[in-house]
């Protein structure tokens, strides 16, 4: 009962004083709310930028042709090299470290045509393992294999957005046919749409065995008769990407007559790297937003101290009083550790609330390229509302101990 008498009494003296108690509510509400937004923003940025890389495939590296010194040290006289079937065997066969590989021959000025309507995308010739570097998850049927590489069959897998073209309407792709400069091919899968935006290049693919690829489709205007377009590859494990590149590198050079040393003749793109790199950013942002969280955090805290300190030491007359009417020091401080959680929590949670609501907005706005909706960090928020709750409580039970130790006569003489 007694518990009860102190809990209706602590609630009568916040509504006397709403302003105050308001202020201190807000003062929390905000700290907590700006700590929470922020580190759901960054790691929104984070997730999202995890999400572009990991929509080409899982640590995937690029080789491209380039451009090679014809005399040793000087770029000026540089000739061009193309990529060749041989670097991918080579490759293949030499590079330990080079889990996967794969050569890709692509063209983009062949016409693709169905019975219901025609385009002009982009035609590529993979191996059949080339689903095992990139990531190209199946919307239906199969992806090609190994014996529509060997038996040459005209069949081929095409992605999301070519289906829209050459499909209108929602109808059924794999079992239909589609000519590609005249020639007829069979739909036998149908690639789901990966990253986001109309310009992705892979949703409006032909993929075709590379077999077949090179039988009609090779590249136009190529001296050599195996040129490739690029060389996809993945590392054995992540850590080794560095030295799977400098095989590869090693490799490509002695195949094409320059030194592998000469970082100018390379066109090449490591996602891994490219990956640690954006990472150190966003570690950096992460520190950056959470610093800015924690000056919002100290600031309400501050507001806290200063308002739960004055509010107490106006009330000292009040202590008094209630120690002459009988009341005990361990009841005294119990009001104002109440008073303190009761700000602390409640206050807390609405600014919990209010990120919550505010981040559940931003998912709603469309998925933007690059960033995620910002999520809610239970941890920021249990962290954060503790500190307040901590500086709050303290703030009120240290003038309030100073006076309930004062003699009744002493305490209500205090102006």
């Amino acid at each position: 009962m007694l518990f009860f008498e102190i809990l209706r009494q602590m609630l009568r003296t916040l509504w006397a004083h709403k302003l105050r108690s308001f202020l201190t509510m807000f003062g929390i509400a905000w700290g907590v709310g700006s700590l929470l937004l922020l580190v759901g923003l960054g790691e929104g940025f984070r997730s999202g930028n995890r999400r572009e890389l990991n929509s080409l495939g899982e640590d995937i590296m690029f080789m491209f042709p380039g451009r090679a010194p014809a005399v040793a040290g000087n770029m000026s006289s540089g000739r061009e090299y193309r990529l060749t079937f041989k670097d991918y065997l080579d490759i293949q066969r030499e590079a330990p470290h080079v889990r996967a590989v794969a050569p890709v021959l692509r063209r983009q000025d062949i016409r693709e045509v169905s019975d219901y309507g025609n385009t002009n995308g982009e035609v590529v010739g993979v191996p059949p393992h080339f689903n095992t570097i990139r990531y190209l998850p199946l919307d239906s049927g199969r992806w090609i294999n190994d014996a529509d590489d060997t038996q040459k069959r005209f069949v081929c897998v095409v992605g999301d957005e070519m289906v829209k073209n050459l499909f209108p309407g929602g109808r059924t792709a794999v079992g239909s046919a589609i000519l590609l400069n005249g020639i007829r091919f069979e739909v036998v899968g149908v690639v789901q749409r990966v990253g986001h935006g109309d310009d992705n290049s892979t949703n409006n693919r032909v993929f075709l065995t590379y077999t077949m690829m090179h039988q009609f489709f090779p590249l136009a205007g190529e001296e050599q008769q195996d040129a490739v377009s690029f060389l996809n590859y993945r590392p054995r494990v992540r850590d080794e990407h560095a030295i799977a590149r400098q095989e590869v590198r090693k490799i490509v050079a002695r195949n094409h007559g320059f030194d592998w040393r000469n970082e100018d003749a390379f066109e090449d793109w490591d996602t891994v790297k490219n990956a640690e790199t954006v990472g150190k950013i966003f570690d950096v942002m992460d520190i950056f937003l959470g610093g800015v969280g924690l000056v919002t955090l100290t600031l309400g805290a501050i507001g806290i101290v200063n308002i739960m300190l004055v509010a107490v030491s106006e009330r000292t007359r009040e202590i008094g009083l209630r120690k002459a009417l009988g009341a005990t020091n361990h009841s005294i401080l119990l009001q104002f550790f109440l008073e303190g959680a009761f700000l602390t929590l409640m206050s807390g949670a609405i600014g919990m609330g209010g990120a919550a609501l505010l981040m559940h907005l931003m998912s709603g706005m469309g998925q933007v390229p690059g960033f995620d909706p910002p999520t809610m960090s239970y941890m920021s928020a249990t962290v954060a509302i503790g500190t307040l709750a901590i500086a709050g409580i303290f703030a009120g039970l240290y003038p309030a101990r100073k006076a309930a130790m004062l003699q009744p006569v002493e305490a209500l003489r205090q102006e």
